[in-house]
């Protein structure tokens, strides 16, 4: 990002290519819409490029970006209401040609589905910002503008939840 500050296009370029899918992922599973994770995560880097400029390496960037994602988030809960987390069109690849084990894979996709869309939002948030996007505890708060210790319950309870979920099919 410093290079990029600096002017240097291909700088982007290669924070865009190295963030672009695990942002993405974290959009579309945060709200329910494509489009709507399209707009949000195009919103997100047109922010990132508008605040070059002010940008200031107190932590990876990674947790700046995501900052930027939660806020941009944030506002579209406050401006819409919630809108809970669908996994539209994953597929669970069996692992042997056994239509049982297909089956009861994708069952268990359905409950992990649904109990992560039953989470609230914010443990929601802190449990896919961890999984899906690799964020530490600490990048999480940092991202959510939270204390490690709100971060950390939000994610444990998330994880439980999801586990409870799961153990109950």
């Amino acid at each position: 990002m410093l290079a990029y500050q600096a002017g240097d296009a291909r700088a982007f370029e290669t924070l865009y290519a190295r963030h672009r899918a695990r942002l993405y992922r974290f959009m579309l599973r945060a709200v329910k819409s494509r489009q709507i994770a399209e707009e949000l995560f195009q919103d997100i880097w047109l922010r990132a490029i508008e605040a070059r400029r002010r940008y200031a390496p107190t932590a990876r960037f990674t947790t700046w970006l995501y900052t930027i994602a939660h806020n941009r988030l944030v506002d579209h809960w406050r401006k819409r209401g919630l809108v809970l987390v669908e996994l539209q069109g994953d597929e669970v690849a069996a692992d042997s040609g056994d239509p049982a084990d297909h089956a009861q894979s994708r069952e268990a996709l359905t409950r992990f589905a649904a109990a992560l869309a039953g989470l609230p939002a914010l443990q929601r948030e802190a449990f896919l910002m961890h999984e899906e996007s690799g964020l530490s505890v600490a990048e999480i708060a940092a991202a959510t503008a939270t204390n490690p210790e709100t971060a950390k319950s939000r994610l444990r309870y998330a994880m439980a939840k999801l586990k409870e979920a799961l153990n109950d099919g």
